[in-house]
């Protein structure tokens, strides 16, 4: 009896929204999944994609499409994807620590 509420339920929420929306939502996160070049919406697609598969890969990306859309839309906000620079500066970051290194040795020219 459980299951049968369960699956109710999910059904329910899969058939929220525009179903045109949803279709193209998918469409745009399965060419981001065949990009080749590394952008974050691919690289976000291809972590889904080896932990659950593509069909989650699509799915997860879709809905992130969505909030981005609807967070440019609604709040008028424009899209930076200021995390993953922040994370690659602080990767770099951690390497020059690791090895030591300088300005010198890295050939950088302050001022």
């Amino acid at each position: 009896m459980k299951n049968d509420v369960a699956k109710e339920k999910e059904i329910k929420r899969l058939l929220k929204g525009s179903t045109r929306l949803k279709i193209a939502l998918r469409n745009a996160a399965n060419v981001i999944g065949n990009l080749k070049e590394s952008t974050p919406l691919r690289d976000f697609f291809q972590r889904i994609n080896l932990r659950k598969g593509r069909v989650s890969a699509v799915s997860a990306t879709a809905r992130k499409l969505s909030v981005i859309i609807w967070n440019m839309v609604v709040k008028n906000v424009p899209y930076h994807n200021q995390k993953r620079k922040l994370g690659l500066v602080k990767r770099i970051q951690k390497q020059i620590d690791k090895f030591a290194l300088t300005n010198q040795d890295l050939n950088l020219v302050t001022h």
